[in-house]
């Protein structure tokens, strides 16, 4: 803390035109260690009951017909749906377009929770582009790491593998649903540890990592965004599948799926990076003059993505086929 010549603290005005001055390079905030918010349960219960009521509303004819097919359509200048995918070169374009079309789809929007707890980063001052872009080459190493290592698999396995299967099962799922039921309830478990672990109600699950490798908590959101490919049902996303396990080329499949998870979060970082240096940097210096603000949206946003993600992909999937009743309105 700044001092003034006789070793008393100086005014928080003083203090922060000196760090302006010198600006404090981001550094990240996924899982805080406090201060934590006076009212946590509050934070839980209305973040918890916001992800319900989109799980609710959403509507994935609208999101993945109405937006996805119109903007891959004019991005690949016909009908992706009806035009084959012709060649490697052609593929991996496709691959890019529809990860970019899937972005606002219920297997994607998850990764928006990565939004709130990077903007939430620890600066003052304003920060500088490579600050920013440090923390989403972070997410995306370990982004890139799933998505490559699961397109070489495909390449290897071919159209045997679950997520390639319709055959109908007992109860109505199929070997596709019950693999997007198991990725995507993983993923919604851990997006709402995280969440709790913000907020200060759990223990920091990655706490000694994170002491030793600062980065992990970016690499594990990276992962996790990675691991959307793995249950993913979108239907552009199954066309680009399909073309690189019948391909059996495992650098197609590596560069396809990887290109995929760079569309699909291509728009989050846009928008990390509009929010971060469109405000200067007054957006992290306002979270910062109380810092528990840090905890609410950081714990907020990964309390919202994961109660979604857990509710929509395995308890309205359920509601869907009959097992179970889910409320939802449809439009």
């Amino acid at each position: 803390m700044s001092t003034s010549p006789g070793g008393s603290p100086l005014p928080l005005e003083v203090r922060m035109s000196v760090t302006e001055r010198a600006p404090i390079p981001l550094r990240p905030h996924f899982l805080g260690s406090g201060p934590y918010p006076e009212h946590r349960w509050r934070v839980v219960c209305w973040s918890v009951l916001a992800g319900f009521a989109l799980t609710v509303i959403w509507s994935a004819p609208f999101v993945d017909s109405v937006i996805g097919d119109s903007v891959a359509n004019t991005l690949l200048g016909h009908n992706a749906k009806e035009t084959p995918i012709g060649g490697v070169l052609a593929g991996t374009f496709f691959a890019f377009v529809s990860g970019l079309a899937g972005t606002f789809t219920a297997c994607n929007i998850a990764a928006f929770g990565a939004v709130a707890p990077l903007v939430g980063g620890e600066t003052t001052g304003r920060p500088k582009l490579v600050d920013t872009l440090k923390p989403l080459g972070w997410i995306a190493s370990g982004m890139l790491t799933v998505s490559v290592v699961y397109g070489v698999i495909v390449a290897l396995v071919g159209t045997r593998m679950p997520q390639f299967s319709t055959a109908s099962s007992p109860g109505g799922l199929t070997p596709r649903n019950i693999q997007s039921m198991i990725v995507y309830g993983v993923i919604g478990i851990v997006f709402i540890v995280l969440g709790l672990a913000s907020v200060g109600l759990v223990r920091n699950p990655i706490a000694g990592l994170a002491r030793r490798f600062p980065p992990a908590p970016l690499v594990l959101m990276g992962a996790l965004i990675g691991g959307f490919l793995i249950g993913r049902p979108f239907p552009l996303f199954r066309m680009m599948f399909r073309s690189a396990a019948e391909s059996h080329n495992v650098f197609y499949g590596a560069a396809a799926f990887a290109l995929q998870s760079v569309g699909n979060i291509l728009v989050m970082a846009l928008l990390f990076l509009l929010l971060t240096h469109g405000t200067g940097g007054r957006l992290q210096r306002w979270m910062l003059a109380k810092p528990a603000r840090i905890a609410v949206v950081t714990g907020a946003a990964l309390l919202v993505a994961g109660t979604f993600t857990l509710l929509y992909w395995d308890l309205r999937v359920l509601g869907r086929t009959g097992v179970i009743w889910y409320p939802t309105i449809k439009w």
